[in-house]
This record gives structure tokens, sequence and C-alpha cells, in this order.
């Protein structure tokens, strides 16, 4: 059982609302959305997965320059990946030369590391004393956790079954998102290679509500005061949301990315493994299409993700989304455009 009671946690955040603005790496979570969604009573959240130590100590030292309200930081928790044999990276090349051609880009060369080093990742947390630090993809080690305990920051691990759920509880975590089906950006599944269990967040809310004992906060497809009211009805102590943040003016969402979220309050999104290895969810865009058709010519996690970042910044520099990750969840509706704040203020007003 966590050190910390439901009412602690929030009680010790001392938020205003009870939202987490979604940790999203890769741009759309600014230092100003991060500052943004603190300062205006709501827990901002910087996705640090693709960020080295100093760059995550410089981030959080701009977010405190900008408000003094709590923030979390979130982290990818690594897994054991073996070197790419060479003929599946050949396969892979083969799969995208004529993308890298039409991009103008040099044919790729590929090595470990894949990802950012986790340990000087964490090292960093501890050194920043966040207000909360949170993780996907597994469980933090015993040796993590006591750690994280030791220098007293809340833990919040993400779940996509109850079996995921009940896990993270007995490691000793304070929360725990629940992520639906419906969730935009990368499924928190534990398994690099397992089948998405395809839960949506009414079924995994009925699921572990009054079964898990820590918080629970509900993730995916949230996009409207309604669906806030009603997760927390359905026994969710908060609310974590994403897309509904990423038109606001201080997301660092790129202006191709921007465009191809406001084209249509109907946005065509499904999962897919061609940009990082695993499953996320997205926007339907043509590199998408293409490679779910050929899926030899994809990586492992996190092999892809780095394989294909090219790509995704030529596409990004050119204007295109036809080639960028366009993370979005399931909820339809026009997307707010203005200050993250007013948002925030409208979905509890």
């Amino acid at each position: 059982m966590s050190a910390l009671t439901d009412s602690d946690l929030f009680q010790k955040l001392g938020l205003k609302h009870p939202l987490i603005v979604a940790p999203m790496a890769g741009g759309p979570s600014s230092v100003d959305l991060v500052a943004a969604a603190s300062a205006a009573g709501a827990l901002g959240a910087m996705g640090g997965a693709y960020s080295n130590a100093a760059a995550i100590e410089t981030f959080a030292a701009q977010v405190r320059q900008r408000t003094d309200k709590p923030f979390s930081i979130n982290l990818f928790i690594p897994h054991s990946i073996p070197e790419v044999a060479a003929d599946r990276v050949e396969r892979a090349i083969e799969a995208t030369a004529g993308y890298r051609q039409e991009l103008e880009l040099p044919s790729p060369e590929l090595s470990p590391p894949y990802e950012e080093d986790f340990g000087p990742q964490f090292e960093a947390v501890l050194r920043l004393k966040p207000a909360c630090f949170s993780f996907v993809f597994g469980l933090l080690s015993a040796d993590h956790v006591r750690e994280a305990k030791k220098a007293g920051i809340p833990l919040i691990g993400t779940a996509t079954t109850l079996e995921e759920a009940r896990a993270l509880e007995d490691s000793g975590v304070d929360a725990v998102t629940l992520q639906g089906f419906e969730a935009g950006g990368h499924r928190g599944i534990f398994g690099v290679k397992a089948a998405d269990p395809e839960i949506g967040i009414r079924d995994l809310l009925a699921q572990c509500a009054g079964t898990i004992r820590v918080p629970l906060i509900a993730a995916g497809g949230l996009m409207t005061a309604e669906d806030i009211r009603a997760a927390l009805k359905a026994g969710a102590r908060a609310v974590q949301m994403g897309t509904a943040f990423l038109a606001c003016t201080e997301a660092g969402t790129s202006a191709p990315y921007r465009k191809k979220l406001l084209e249509t309050s109907e946005r065509r999104t499904r999962t897919t493994r061609a940009f990082s290895g695993r499953f996320a969810r997205g926007i339907e865009n043509r590199f998408m299409d293409e490679m779910d058709r050929k899926p030899e010519g994809i990586l492992p996690f996190p092999a892809q993700n780095k394989f294909t970042r090219d790509m995704r910044g030529a596409s990004t520099a050119q204007g295109s989304p036809d080639f960028l990750s366009l993370w979005s969840g399931t909820g339809k509706g026009e997307l707010w455009q203005g200050k993250a704040a007013d948002l925030i203020e409208r979905l509890f007003a």
C-alpha cells in the first residue's frame, strides 16, 4: 500500500482542479504549456522520455521561472532490447527508401543506443524533486521506487488493464493512470510485443474502481466538462487530458500537426506501430496507411522510433503531415485554440 492516502496525494499537490495536462513528449508539452497548466491550477506534465538529463534539468528550471506551482515529469520505463539484426534494418531501409528520396534525405545509419539512458534521466528527476514522477511501459524497479520515496517524490504509473493496475499498486505507486484504448499517443502496455487489450476507459474504470486502493486517474478520449464529470462519478480521483490541449496557444505542436488537427472536428484515428515500433494512436496519414501494409519493414521499439526521426523532422520542415506521428485521441469536437488557462476554466466552470 502506498504511503500517501487518496486525499493526501491531491492535498499535497494543492491542485485547484483534478486535472493533469498529459505529458506529450516530442514537442507538444512545451515549457509554456506545462507552466500555464500548473499556474491555472491543474498539474502540468513534462514528457521527458526523449530528453537527456541535462535537457530535463533545463526544462524544469524554465518551468520554475514561470510558475511556483507543482508540475510532474514523465519518462518511459526501459526494456532491454537486443541490437536489431542487420537484415531487419536492411528491410526497413528498403521499405522507406522512396520516402527518404522524396524528402531528400540520405540513407540512414542505425546503431544503438536507440533511446536515452534511463539511469541519468531518473537521477535528474531525483535532483529536481518534481511534485510527481509518472511513467509508462511497465513497473519502476524496487530500487528506483525506494529512491523516489526517500526523495519524497510521489509516483504515478500507467495501466491499460486491471492486472497492470494491480502490479503497479503492489509496486508502491501513489496513484495509477488508467489509460483507455481511446487515448492518443503511445499505449502504456507493459509488454513491448504484447497485443493491445483494447479496453475503453469506462470499462477500465469499472474494473478498477473499488478494487485498486490508490487513487485512479482516468485518461483516454476525454474532451469536455461532461467527460470529466462522468469519469469522476465513475470512481476516478482526477483526469488526464492531452488531445484537448494540442491546439492551445502555448502547446509546442508543430504547424503541419496543428493544421491536421484543426482540419475537421471528426479526426480519424487508429493505433499503429509504424512510427515507433510500439502501439500508439494517431490521426491516419500516408505513412501510417502505407507502412501498416508492410509490417516487415517496421523495426521493434525503440529502434523504429530512432529510425523514423529523420523523416518526421523533414516532414515538419516541409510543412507536410504525411510522415508525422500525429498523436491524437478518439475524442471528437473542435479543439480549443486559445490559452490553456481559459480552456481549464471552461472545463471546470
